[in-house]
């Protein structure tokens, strides 16, 4: 998913090949759940529609050409763009809701015409992360996108929509924002989210062992589920989560206080603060801590390579050797 600024060809091609293979990997999973056809083409075709969206921000050269038109214009098209993927799926499957439409509207303009409407300070840019959390930690696209099947979750949908709509707001409407949103690493930092994961994995082994959260998976997990689950970590979870904590926060948080290491310290903490709701009650607080230190040592990567994408590797190889071994 690399590219150069001066062209929008890599976005393209990436639009194309990934929507084929994004084809095939829906056409199985729907076989392996049963998921009835007359559920799964719209899913799938909904999914499509999102996903030249969901890359925009990551490609500069056709991030750039989107906005060319002028703020306002770019904004409006974002909103109209977060409506598209959710009336194909309600439309198709029985479940259009007017209130969850509503929802989804309030959603889509505020988080798209806010650096349109306000000016970037810091009680804004403070104001839209808490209204950006607040989206998330409240579970809202689950009542959006309510399971059209029994333990089918599609809420995803709304989640990798909020975190486009950020990312984009963030780069091109709002600007000056010190920290790359990009997919791929470089090679360099490949290597150097390597190094970061092999200085994080012992403290929170230790941490898992201390809290009681090591229970062993009777068999690991299949190597080739294991490298989907890296990928689909590293270009949606550990992406959103690095750029919102580590490219956005932590910066903003040492600028604030005046202080690197307060602003490490503190967006580490907020990082763990906000898993207080995974993997079991609320609050989890083990989980919680656990959560802190690795956003503490990606908080590190970030400070020692001046990007997020280190962060992001380091990151998405915690989850996937997590999900490998541990239940």
């Amino acid at each position: 998913m690399a590219e150069t600024r001066g062209s929008t060809k890599s976005y393209f091609t990436v639009v194309g090949s990934g929507a084929v293979l994004l084809s095939v990997a829906a056409a199985v999973y729907a076989r392996m759940k049963a998921v009835p056809a007359a559920i799964a083409l719209p899913l799938v075709v909904a999914f499509l529609i999102e996903f030249p969206f969901y890359l925009l921000p990551g490609f500069a050269a056709a991030r750039d050409r989107f906005m060319a038109r002028g703020k306002p214009r770019a904004a409006a098209l974002l909103a109209l763009s977060a409506l598209a993927p959710w009336s194909v799926y309600a439309i198709s499957t029985g479940h259009f809701n007017p209130a969850a439409l509503v929802l989804l509207c309030s959603i889509a303009v505020l988080t798209s015409f806010w650096y349109v409407v306000f000016p970037a300070n810091a009680v804004v840019d403070l104001l839209y992360l808490c209204l950006f959390a607040a989206i998330v930690l409240l579970k809202v696209f689950a009542r959006i996108y309510p399971a059209p099947v029994p333990k089918l979750d599609v809420s995803i949908l709304g989640h990798v929509m909020l975190v486009r709509m950020m990312a984009m707001s963030m780069t091109a409407i709002r600007g000056g924002v010190d920290a790359e949103y990009r997919f791929w690493p470089s090679r360099t930092e490949w290597f150097a989210g390597l190094r970061w994961f092999a200085w994080l994995l012992p403290p929170v082994v230790a941490a898992y062992w201390a809290l009681g959260l090591l229970r062993l998976r009777p068999h690991p997990m299949n190597i080739f589920l294991v490298a989907g689950t890296f990928f689909g970590i590293l270009w949606v979870t550990a992406i959103s989560e690095e750029f919102l904590f580590r490219g956005l926060l932590q910066p903003w948080l040492s600028k604030w206080t005046s202080s690197p290491v307060a602003g490490l310290i503190l967006s580490s903490l907020l990082f763990g603060s906000v898993h207080l709701g995974f993997h079991g009650p609320f609050p989890n607080w083990r989980f919680s801590t656990v959560a802190a230190i690795l956003g503490f040592f990606c908080g590190l990567a970030r400070r020692k390579t001046g990007g997020i994408q280190a962060g992001m590797v380091a990151h998405s190889l915690l989850v996937a050797v997590w999900r490998m071994f541990l239940q």
